[in-house]
């Protein structure tokens, strides 16, 4: 389970990674990140950019209709 989980379903792009990156690094390393972000450029960038920046994508799943649940790890 997921140590904290944020909605960024009404978010677009830049502000989807942006607000990503900010909950990331109030975690502690091992600490895990449940995303919800809509399909599109929000699920093509914060996985990508999620790994670029050091972090482990441990998952993304389909939920329902246009919406995904991606998990990062610090």
């Amino acid at each position: 389970m997921a140590t904290k989980t944020l909605d960024i379903t009404k978010e677009h792009c830049p502000m989807t990674f942006v607000r990503t990156k900010i909950e990331l690094t109030k975690l502690q390393k091992g600490e895990t990140l449940e995303v919800l972000l809509s399909e599109g450029e929000p699920l093509d960038n914060v996985p990508r950019n999620a790994q670029e920046q050091g972090y482990k994508v441990l998952s993304t799943e389909h939920v329902e209709g246009t919406t995904y649940r991606v998990v990062i790890e610090k």
